[in-house]
């Protein structure tokens, strides 16, 4: 009676099947997608805070070297 309910009668749709792979293949692609962005972030703000710690240095400004 639940298959009944829930339209299984028969079998496995194909339809339902393909649905199926093309979420799970979306999925794959969304992790990827967001491995890739983590790691630009990382890269980016370990730049940002190289930046910013080199402007906390505090340098006195460079004179010109004499030619």
């Amino acid at each position: 009676m639940a298959k009944a309910l829930l339209g299984y009668v028969g079998g496995s749709d194909p339809r339902l099947l393909a649905e199926m792979r093309r979420l799970q293949q979306r999925v794959q692609d969304l992790e990827s997608e967001l491995v890739r962005i983590q790691a630009e972030n990382d890269a980016l703000a370990v730049a940002a805070s190289h930046d910013a710690l080199l402007e906390s240095l505090d340098v006195p400004q460079a004179e010109p070297a004499l030619t």
